[in-house]
């Protein structure tokens, strides 16, 4: 099963995309060299080899250039080869991916744009979601329902790996956490099953 991936990326021309992909880039690196959100628009722009006004053009301001890095880096790290939903392989390479990119992350998780991170990755992740709590229930759920329940999950998800990202000890351990995905989605299958068990007409 293929993940529908058409997330908010906006077409642009080859300049601009250019422009745009050597900021996030540049983002991405200062943060994690740095260990902290708080790096200037002025140290981006020379790292990314543009100039400061080219920043304001795409961006606005520097919370919305680290928004956007952390999202190509979801787009195109995390849910590139995703294809199925619901196996240890992709819990762990998303477990990987997270301890990977760990400090960026957690710079971005403790910083100003926190809020914003947690809502634009969920968007990125609600779709995924929605088509797991479709492979589970099948057609037991409404549209309604499966909307909510996707939305939980990636809520709960969210707050799980977030805590592992900022509070755990280094070095992560991506195997472990896989594993205790693992283990939560063994419950909501059982949880599917035995819901399934219920409507069954005796």
């Amino acid at each position: 099963m293929e993940f529908d991936r058409n997330v908010d990326e906006p077409v642009q021309d080859r300049r601009v995309r250019r422009s745009r992909a050597a900021l996030t880039r540049a983002a991405v690196a200062l943060v994690t060299e740095r260990g902290t959100a708080a790096v200037s628009i002025t140290d981006i722009a020379e790292a990314a080899d543009v100039s400061r006004p080219v920043v304001y053009q795409q961006f606005g301001d520097r919370d919305t250039l680290l928004l956007e890095a952390a999202l190509d880096l979801a787009r195109h790290e995390l849910l590139a080869d995703r294809t199925s939903g619901v196996g240890r392989d992709q819990a762990l390479a998303a477990a990987r991916h997270f301890a990977e990119h760990r400090v960026f992350y957690r710079a971005l998780l403790t910083g100003s744009c926190a809020f914003a991170l947690n809502k634009g990755l969920s968007g990125l992740l609600v779709p995924v979601n929605r088509q797991i709590v479709r492979q589970l229930y099948g057609s037991r759920l409404d549209e309604g329902a499966v909307d909510d329940l996707a939305t939980y999950l990636t809520g709960g998800a969210a707050a799980f790996i977030n805590t592992w990202l900022v509070e755990a000890e280094d070095p992560l351990d991506p195997e472990q956490f896989a594993d205790r995905l693992m283990r939560i989605m063994s419950v909501l299958i059982a949880g599917a099953a035995t819901s399934h068990d219920l409507e069954e007409p005796r």
